[in-house]
């Protein structure tokens, strides 16, 4: 940094290093308290459960996302073989500390070490960050094998060409994101085409450009191939539930999947969003930059996620001089393409767009160093006016930042659970309605019970006996149930066919369910039928346990 003495530069740097220390303490102290979030209790702790207790690989015909790339499940599958459902809280969370060692030393390399520090607490006090790295799931994961990819190819570009082990690390890293989450296949074309096009351009050789470009692509193809195996043999559809029009309809429309890959294109954003919030086509049309603005947590509308306002506003100053030109345009188009792609999306959502995230705060963070150099050349008076707003503003950054944190940790109450002042049961209790049910079924049941889930949407980590489920969560078997209700054997022999000793139901949501589609005759019907073939063991309310009766 331009004209600061050895002890400021000190005491900024020992400043940075505490923030992330603190921040990284919370990440830490969120990340000590067992798995309450949704994807991990349907999927990413859910179904490497399930193959433990079928005692092998086990295919869930009904959930769709268990024909995702699991690269980061197959991890938490050695914790979770022990009996440990944190590890894999640190396991994803390690990923965010690698993102942010990434960060700084790209940065430190390029700035100094005040900007390396600058970016690293920007990426790990992000909050879209500090919620999602400190549960089981994927997303961070798939931002560190990104970032790690584009940068080793940065990294390889500054060999000229000549140390071809970055362009391997880079390819690998690729193919570990792929296997990740297919959210990588776009990220992987764009870089094939990025390293054919840049070293094309700046050698004037194309084909060793083309050769290179295919080197990287296969590489990476072939650490991403054992998932592609897995679901040909499976399905027929290496890709599946992608590319649905190309390999057949067999697929399952699922959260998170880009429409035109899908094969579900027909319907349009701008309608839905009208319909469900009374969007305009501006509004729609603005999402790129609402995902920085207007993000907030749970709420579909808003992207069920929270980014940080600052970095929108100081990134496009990274280009006020034409240093690391080159580098710094393919961030801004790896960064659009991605967000772009995010926003042609079924469903919006931040976690989307995450690995745009590290490159985003890169461009900020060279837009903080070539303000700050800009300032420090200005005459006094003016200097310390700029260095005030300067300040002002990184402090404001940071700050919207630990609010965030604050009011996240206070939600999560990590401490209580922490110091042993609730049990592992009341901690799960106050995020998961489900629990209690679910903890009789566990306390009270045969080790050889298999549940049946109905309207839970898949929340299944926390049983301990096998579990089975549907596309429609439910809705199916009820319309089957009304409809066999009037013949006794048919209602019998159907729910003989589900294979399950007991039914785990949200049964409020099944009564509004019946209450919506049914009359009171085929509800009374129903209600007969099913009275004479379960009895109900648990019913708090909300969730009941069904016991099927013996000869039903």
């Amino acid at each position: 940094m331009k004209n600061l003495s050895a002890k400021q530069e000190c005491f900024i740097k020992l400043i940075l290093l505490s923030l992330i220390f603190l921040f990284i303490l919370a990440e830490f102290l969120l990340a000590l308290t067992p798995p309450v979030s949704r994807d991990a209790l349907i999927h990413h702790l859910a179904i490497p459960k399930l193959w433990l207790v079928h005692g092998g690989f086990y295919e869930t015909p009904w959930a769709g996302f268990s024909y995702y790339p699991m690269n980061l499940s197959l991890l938490y599958l050695v914790p979770l073989y022990f009996g440990n459902d944190i590890i894999p809280n640190f396991i994803h969370l390690s990923f965010g500390l690698g993102t942010a060692v990434l960060l700084y030393s790209y940065l430190n390399k390029r700035c100094g070490q005040f900007a390396g520090l600058l970016g690293a607490l920007m990426f790990i006090s992000l909050p879209t960050i500090l919620r999602t790295a400190t549960t089981a799931y994927v997303d961070v994961g798939l931002v560190f094998f990104t970032t790690l990819s584009v940068l080793s190819y940065v990294y390889w570009r500054d060999t000229e060409y000549q140390s071809n082990g970055w362009l391997l690390v880079s390819a690998i890293a690729m193919g570990l994101a792929l296997g990740t989450k297919y959210s990588a296949l776009p990220v992987w074309f764009f870089l094939t085409l990025a390293i054919v096009f840049v070293y094309a351009r700046e050698t004037g050789r194309q084909w060793p450009a083309l050769q290179y470009g295919f080197l990287f692509f296969v590489i990476s193809l072939m650490v991403f191939s054992p998932w592609l195996i897995k679901n040909a043999i499976l399905t027929g559809n290496p890709l599946y539930p992608l590319l649905k029009s190309f390999f057949g309809d067999g697929g399952i429309n699922v959260e998170g999947v880009y429409s035109a890959m899908s094969g579900d294109a027909g319907g349009s954003m701008f309608k839905t969003r009208q319909w469900f919030w009374g969007e305009s086509v501006w509004e729609t049309l603005l999402i790129p930059l609402r995902f920085f603005l207007q993000g907030q947590d749970h709420n579909p509308r808003y992207f069920d996620g929270v980014l940080n306002p600052v970095l929108l506003f100081i990134a496009p100053f990274a280009f006020i001089n034409k240093t690391l030109k080159t580098e710094k345009l393919l961030f801004l188009c790896f960064a659009a393409f991605v967000i772009l792609l995010a926003f042609f999306m079924d469903q919006h959502r931040i976690r989307y767009i995450l690995p745009a995230v590290p490159f985003v705060i890169i461009l900020a963070v060279l837009g903080f160093v070539n303000l700050f150099n800009w300032m420090m050349e200005k005459q006094k008076p003016l200097q310390k006016i700029y260095l005030a707003a300067f300040i002002l503003m990184v402090v404001v950054m940071i700050g919207f930042n630990a609010v965030y944190a604050k009011n996240y940790f206070a939600k999560i109450a990590p401490m209580g659970y922490i110091l042993k002042k609730e049990s592992r049961h009341q901690f799960i209790a106050r995020y998961d309605g489900s629990y209690p049910a679910v903890r009789y079924i566990n306390e009270h049941t045969r080790a050889d019970a298999k549940i049946r889930l109905i309207l839970l949407a898949g929340r299944g980590y926390h049983l301990d006996r096998p579990y089975d489920d549907d596309a429609s969560f439910g809705m199916e078997v009820i319309r089957k149930f009304v409809s066999f209700s009037k013949d006794e054997i048919a209602f019998q022999k159907y729910l003989r066919s589900l294979g399950c000793t007991h039914l785990l139901v949200r049964y409020e949501l099944m009564r509004q369910f019946l209450t919506d589609n049914y009359s009171p005759e085929e509800i009374g019907r129903f209600s007969e039928q099913f009275s004479k073939t379960v009895e109900i063991p648990f019913y708090d309310g909300h969730y009941a346990v069904f016991r099927i009766k013996a000869g039903s």
